[in-house]
Parts: C-alpha cells; structure tokens; sequence
C-alpha cells in the first residue's frame, strides 16, 4: 500500500531531526527512517537505504520486501538506478520498467521481482561516502512530478540527519554496526511480536512494555528481546 498522502507536506529537516530522539541507537533511527519515507511519498510502496563503504554497496535497512529485492538485484549485477543514483549524485526516475532500456538486465530482473517504478535520490555523506534512498512501486507511472519535487527536498534534510545519526555510533564502527544490526531488529521483532500476542495489544504498546523492562532492568533492548525469544523457544520445545 502506498503512502498517506503527506508527500506535500515535507517541511524541512525539523521532523527528522525529531525522530533521532527517540531511539537508542543508530538502527533504530533508520528503521524509523525508512518508513517516513514510504509514509509521506504518496506513490511508494517500500523503501531501501543503501550505503557504499570500501567501493561495496550494501542496504542498511528497508521498509517493504519490494525494496529488499529490488535493491538485491541490483547488487548482483552491479548496475540500476539506486547505484547510478548513488555514484552520479542524480535523482534517478524509473516511470515503467517493462519499458526500460537503461542498466543492462536489471529492468528485467526487477520487474520479475515485482518492481514496475521507482524514485532513487542520492544522499550527500561527505567524507563518510555515499548512499541512495530508493523508493519502489509494484505498479508503473506510480509516482508523481510531486513525489520527486517532495522527495528532493526530503533527501537533502535525510542526509543531513544520516550524518547527525552517525555520531550516535563510534566513528570506527559506525558502518559496521549498520550493516549487524539486522539481527538485532529481527529479535526485537520476534520479541513485539511475542508481547502482542500475549497482551493482545499494538505494535507500539508491546514496543513499549519492551522499552519499559529495559530500562527496568537497566539492560540493553536487543539483550531484554534476545531473553525474552529465547524464553519463549525454550518453552515451546519443554512442552512437545
């Protein structure tokens, strides 16, 4: 499902910002980060972020597995929009990818993949390198001349508070940690999951009571997750 609409709405760096307050880390940040993006650009579907450390591109998280796998595609072949993006600091536009004749055989893998449009913006890291927000379409012709005015706008202030993120994380393993955190999300995940369906409550109130025995228990959220999934599992295999 697309967003909600707000693409128009982009006011500046100030909500971004916002959210850097929120979240103990540099991962969490991004999740976040990810899926304002797909909220607030009507057209998109999903969302990757990928960054290029050591001349490698890798995604550092998505919102939407259209992303995941359109972005896989185009690392293996080493050519597509979100790449050119990235290495030629152009916003790259995609309107229908059955019709596309650019990067070779991307636009046939990716519309096997399920991508039939898509926006990519170039995101300015400094002497940190480079990166690409990739917005993706299940449909052709799916984003508007607004989508690309707003997402323009909106990619300048996401960089600016990329950098912002980065301080959060040690200056050495910042790209590390990044490209490690998918397992800490995955059992953070597993961890909501579990308390939803025990308390039989939302998404953000199960994150919550999560945060909360955290900071109870003065540990670390991956490391309250890690237990609680862990509890779990060993429950499920004492009662077969």
């Amino acid at each position: 499902m697309g967003g909600t609409g707000q693409g128009s709405g982009v006011d500046g760096g100030s909500d971004v910002v916002r959210l850097l307050g929120r979240f103990e880390d540099v991962t969490g940040f991004l999740d976040a980060l990810v899926r304002w993006a797909v909220d607030r650009t009507p057209g998109a579907e999903a969302c990757g972020l990928t960054l290029e450390e050591a001349g490698r591109e890798f995604t550092v998280t998505y919102s939407g597995e259209l992303a995941h796998r359109g972005d896989e595609r185009q690392y293996e072949l080493d050519d597509g929009p979100c790449l050119q993006a990235l290495r030629s600091g152009q916003v790259v536009t995609v309107d229908d990818m059955v019709e596309e004749s650019r990067w070779g055989r991307y636009p046939e893998r990716a519309v096997e993949a399920g991508v039939l449009s898509s926006l990519s913006f170039p995101l300015s890291l400094g002497e940190r390198g480079r990166g690409a927000l990739n917005l993706y379409a299940s449909r052709p012709h799916a984003f508007t001349t607004a989508d690309g005015e707003a997402g323009r706008a909106w990619a300048g202030q996401a960089s600016g508070a990329l950098l912002v993120a980065w301080q959060m994380a040690d200056r050495e393993k910042a790209v590390g940690d990044l490209a490690q955190g998918m397992e800490t999300r995955q059992t953070i995940g597993q961890a909501v999951g579990l308390l939803m369906a025990q308390r039989r409550c939302t998404a953000d109130e199960a994150f919550a009571l999560l945060k909360g025995a955290s900071q109870r228990s003065n540990e670390k959220l991956r490391d309250v997750a890690a237990r609680m999934v862990a509890g779990h599992e060993a429950d499920v295999l004492s009662s077969r």
